[in-house]
């Protein structure tokens, strides 16, 4: 290990040193370094990427970190690009606002903001938004959106800066963000310092058993150090002088878990049923053994073997593949199903920011959709599988000209 990548020795949410192993997926580049055409003839680093299992609090984890300026700082991904994350958001906000109605004129601080797209929801209601994210162009971009926007790495230091300068918040919210933290303790301490008294915070992970029951290995990367589920979180927030109150079960990103928190200290907790509901099914699907990761890997392997089967078909008939979709999790899902350029001629996406350049590691060009009528391939596997519904829908004339897409997850469909 160096500078740009340290192994931690223990478990980042109960900080026991009882680990094991459970699998070691292929080694890859970070997810979304993507490079441009004159850096195409240098080879990539690679950082390893093995999932780790924690005995004690049952915590499944990345114990190689990679230093969060490579992953962050100029980052690709804009929530906006996507009509879908658009609604998502929409609703989010809602469902906040009906549900903690008490908060509705208070501060919303979005740690990992991105472009402001959630916090635009809680301006459009009356909150008072302020976004946090370490990403440079897509902050500047939020600011000039009209969303205050700090540009930095939200820490317990950086908290007290913040409530210095704003105040204390009645929401605060870190979606697809809390994943990406080391030290989750700190981060916390932060959050805690930072909410109101009666204040929530509220985020959005990738849920560990949609992960194992839909065989969603291409979550697991780099900027995804933690893989959540309740049973661990409801001891972490305790230790924390937190209490997990809601723990609801959505659709996005192929299933992913909206938390709510509160204040221990607030004696008005009500902890919703979601919580016990989640805490059974982690029993009953045995994520709390390490043998249920195990076995994790071997269906995956069997999956790769199914669409190797596919390729290899469909090359012998001459077919075109394309992918389209370009999302961090590609970058897994390409390297440990040795989808290379032997597989696809290019990919396809529709973030500007990724236009033009070539992907992580493997070096595919990145283009906008215009291209597929352009070069009218075969086959379009959707690497950006969860939102396979609406590509299928937005590139209907595609399919009506005789070709076909390709999904590969949860289940592999020829459509």
């Amino acid at each position: 290990m160096n500078d740009r990548c340290r192994r931690r020795k223990n478990c980042r949410l109960c900080n026991s040193n009882k680990i094991e192993e459970c699998f070691k997926l292929k080694s890859t580049p970070p997810a979304n370094a993507f490079i441009e055409k004159e850096k195409i003839s240098e080879e990539q680093e690679h950082f390893p990427l093995e999932i780790f299992f924690c005995k004690e609090c049952y915590h499944i984890q990345i114990l190689d970190i990679v230093d969060p300026k490579i992953l962050f700082e100029n980052y690709v991904y804009v929530s906006g690009t996507s009509p879908v994350f658009v609604k998502h958001f929409e609703d989010y906000a809602n469902y906040i606002l009906k549900n903690y109605s008490k908060l509705r004129n208070s501060l919303v601080i979005d740690v990992g903001s991105n472009d402001g797209t959630l916090l635009q929801f809680f301006k459009k209601e009356g909150n008072r938004v302020l976004g946090v994210d370490p990403a440079k162009k897509i902050s500047q971009k939020a600011n000039s959106q009209g969303i205050e926007t700090l540009n930095g790495f939200f820490d317990y230091n950086y908290s007290q800066e913040i409530k210095k300068k704003f105040g204390k918040a009645g929401i605060i919210t870190a979606n697809n963000v809390f994943a990406h933290i080391d030290d989750l303790n700190d981060f916390v301490h932060g959050v805690r310092e930072l909410l109101s008294e009666d204040g929530i915070f509220v985020f959005e992970v990738s849920y560990l058993a949609d992960v194992i029951n839909d065989l969603l290995f291409d979550t697991i990367y780099h900027e995804h150090l933690s893989y959540h589920s309740v049973i661990p979180l409801i001891s972490f927030f305790d230790k924390n002088e937190m209490t997990l109150i809601e723990a609801n079960r959505i659709d996005s990103h192929g299933g992913s878990l909206r938390c709510v928190v509160k204040l221990k200290k607030n004696v008005k907790l009500h902890i919703k049923e979601s919580v016990e509901n989640g805490v059974k099914l982690e029993r009953k699907m045995g994520l709390n053994k390490i043998d249920t990761y195990r076995d994790f890997f071997t269906r995956m392997e069997n999956k790769k073997n199914e669409l190797q089967k596919l390729f290899k078909k469909l090359k012998s008939e001459n077919k075109t593949i394309i992918g389209f979709g370009a999302p961090a999790k590609a970058t897994t899902f390409m390297y440990q199903f040795c989808i290379d350029e032997k597989i696809i001629d290019f990919i396809i996406d529709d973030s500007p920011l990724k236009q033009g350049l070539f992907s992580p590691g493997m070096h595919i060009p990145v283009y906008s959709s215009q291209k597929i009528y352009e070069e009218k391939p075969d086959y379009i596997i959707i690497l950006a599988w969860n939102f396979a519904q609406s590509i299928m829908e937005k590139h209907k004339k595609f399919k009506d000209n005789g070709g076909h897409f390709i999904i590969p997850l949860p289940k592999l469909e020829v459509n």
